[in-house]
């Protein structure tokens, strides 16, 4: 069951975020996802990345034309049984919509329980079922559930008949198997079992570097009748009119990209300096800790610095520092 700590704790997070007890978190207004997902234009989509995709990048990448975001991922177990983990893990505010939290969950309880915490402050849970790392699938997370397709549906299936709210989404991330019969099967499973969408990154558990298979996310958009997304070398505009031209998905998804380039789904080729200069101006509202501020401007000035330049930069130790070299380089 929900913990109610947690619902407290997080209404007053979304109060300090706006400055004032008086916002009501209802008071903001959004697109729904699904009713994004099933508009004529593609949907686009800010991946779930470990350490990355939390709430300041979420809210700069949605003033550059990014849809949806996700949290990155969550471990379900830990989420339900600890307040300290879900302090840690969770943060939003109101204008974080539409916002989509992703779980690593080996069983219907947590996911379900998972769902049901977040639920009054976001718009669907996604389950990880790609996530190809030896430690999650030691724990039988990510990728282990593509080899399970009867659990991962029980694991939608308890998860959606829990949530009572007819437009909060349950999707599934998944990667595809070398036999590509085996993932529309799993595909079609979920669907029957209630998933809302599923997003497919075109490469095996065992691929990292090598072409994706957007064939094989073609056959799965037209073997299924819900929205699906295409993941994988997503990094520039064109990539989204190319990618839909060939797989006729309804969204797709970027990570790395949109790391080194977070106004990318706005058309820019390289970060602009105005989305350096957002991106400073969130950090420090809404204080990040130096490590991630730093690494989130290291790959998006990657492109415009030069090597020397680079060296001097990624080697400054603190916030202060950052802003110093950026007045006197760039002046901000």
């Amino acid at each position: 069951m929900p913990d109610l700590r947690f619902r407290a704790g997080a209404s007053q997070t979304f109060a300090r975020m706006n400055g004032s007890s008086a916002v009501s978190y209802n008071e903001h207004k959004w697109i729904k996802p699904i009713d994004l997902l099933n508009n004529s234009q593609p949907v686009k989509i800010c991946a779930p990345m470990v350490r990355y995709s939390k709430l300041p990048f979420r809210m700069l990448v949605r003033k550059y034309e990014c849809d949806i975001a996700y949290t990155p991922m969550i471990i379900s177990n830990c989420f339900v049984k600890s307040v300290k983990a879900r302090d840690n893990d969770f943060t939003t505010c109101p204008g974080d919509r539409p916002l989509i939290v992703q779980f690593a969950a080996n069983n219907s309880q947590d996911f379900a329980d998972a769902a049901e915490i977040v639920a009054p402050f976001s718009d669907g849970v996604d389950l990880n079922c790609g996530c190809p790392q030896r430690w999650a699938m030691a724990e039988g997370y990510g990728s282990c559930l593509l080899n399970k397709p009867e659990l991962l549906s029980e694991m939608v299936r308890q998860t959606r008949n829990r949530i009572k709210q007819d437009d909060f989404t349950v999707s599934i991330k998944i990667r595809i198997h070398d036999d590509i019969r085996k993932t529309v099967e799993l595909c079609q499973r979920a669907e029957k079992s209630g998933a809302s969408w599923i997003t497919v990154h075109g490469r095996t558990k065992e691929q990292r570097c090598q072409p994706v298979n957007y064939e094989a996310i073609r056959i799965i958009k037209d073997s299924v009748g819900i929205p699906v997304v295409a993941n994988g070398d997503i990094r520039s505009k064109p990539d989204i009119d190319n990618v839909r031209k060939i797989t006729g998905v309804d969204g797709v998804m970027a990570a790395r990209g949109m790391l080194a380039n977070p106004a990318m789904y706005a058309g820019y080729q390289e970060t602009p300096w105005h989305c350096v200069r957002d991106w400073v101006k969130i950090a420090l509202s809404l204080g990040t800790p130096f490590q991630c501020f730093h690494h989130h401007l290291i790959y998006m000035l990657e492109k415009i610095m030069g090597r020397a330049e680079r060296r001097v930069f990624n080697s400054l130790a603190s916030t202060s520092a950052v802003i110093e070299f950026l007045r006197d380089n760039y002046g901000f």
